[in-house]
């Protein structure tokens, strides 16, 4: 039996897997991360589900860089080692890999129907690549070696963050009075969703509207204004998500380039799926294409939304079973 998790910012993923098979887990349980303060607490919680079965070996996708083995969550006070997690679970083999390498391996067993497609292209032979909004920003590569895709972790959500018109400087300025460092993390995320919509309104560009008086103060208040853009309910909220979904196809445009994915581009975490209607209204598409002389070439790049929640899950389960 094989354990897969996916840890990310707001919720960690725990499954067991039969040995051989990548797509139905035994069991699943998901937990709130900040109800833990540390992962090795949540994994003892998750060990007494087991009930006495064996485990051969674990594989988890971490929302944070991973190197030798150890990982510092990028959005959670958590240090994970694996050689400690080796230990908890008897010294089998424990594998770290970065959340959106997992979520890469994962779409390799997605099914047609798991995926929303945005821009059909031309599936050409090369390297694919995945960006994922959520908690944070992840991105991540699929590298064609000739015969399959071998996916590898980057760190590029937190690059600088780049204003393509001039409403995007203003809020680039924005932000910069706020943050030392501006990435496009502090713009594509649940968070960033907030800051764009503040920005909106404190340099008076939109005006609030009544009913979102205090909204600052909510637990979540990203999840309140995306659910008034998606009814038309307030102009500052539809223009708040209209802006994301601009930046967030420049970046995968940006991204797609750097990867030179020709063969595909995957949007992945919380926030699309949610918005994907709104993805489909062009906006996305017309700035992940415009980048001037390789505008054709990005036209023909197939582009899907990821709509399978465990995708993650699953890649963490799909590595452990290609590397035991």
């Amino acid at each position: 039996m094989i354990i897969a998790g996916d840890v990310g910012g707001t919720n960690v993923r725990l499954a067991f897997f039969d040995k051989g098979k990548k797509r139905d887990p035994l069991f699943l349980e998901k937990y709130r991360s900040a109800d833990f303060s540390d992962f090795s607490s949540l994994l003892r919680k998750f060990i007494e589900t087991l009930n006495g079965k064996q485990v051969e070996a674990a594989c988890f996708g971490v929302a944070g860089p991973v190197q030798n083995g150890r990982c510092q969550a990028t959005n959670l006070p958590w240090v994970i080692d694996a050689s400690e997690l080796s230990k908890e679970l008897g010294n089998k083999k424990v594998w770290l890999i970065n959340d959106l390498e997992a979520n890469a391996w994962g779409v390799t067993v997605l099914n047609a129907e798991e995926l929303l497609v945005l821009n059909g292209g031309e599936k050409l032979q090369g390297n694919g690549a995945l960006i994922s909004a959520g908690t944070g920003l992840g991105e991540a590569g699929l590298y064609w070696n000739g015969k399959a895709h071998v996916p590898f972790a980057c760190e590029g959500g937190h690059t600088d963050f780049a204003p393509t018109d001039e409403e995007q400087v203003d809020l680039w300025r924005y932000l910069k009075g706020k943050f030392e460092h501006v990435s496009y993390e502090r713009v594509l995320s649940g968070s960033g969703i907030f800051q764009i919509y503040q920005f909106l309104i404190d340099t008076k560009k939109e005006k609030q509207s009544a009913s979102l008086a205090g909204v600052e103060n909510q637990k979540e208040p990203q999840r309140i204004i995306t659910e008034m853009a998606l009814k038309k309910e307030c102009p500052a909220c539809v223009r708040t998500i209209d802006l994301f979904c601009s930046i967030y196809g420049s970046e995968a445009g940006n991204l797609a380039l750097k990867m030179l994915s020709t063969h595909s581009m995957y949007i992945g975490g919380g926030i699309a799926p949610k918005i994907s209607g709104i993805l489909k209204n062009g906006r996305f598409m017309k700035a992940f294409t415009a980048k001037g002389r390789f505008l054709n070439m990005l036209s023909k790049i197939p582009v899907q939304v990821i709509l399978n929640d465990q995708t993650a899950l699953l890649g963490a389960a799909q590595y452990a079973q290609e590397k035991k």
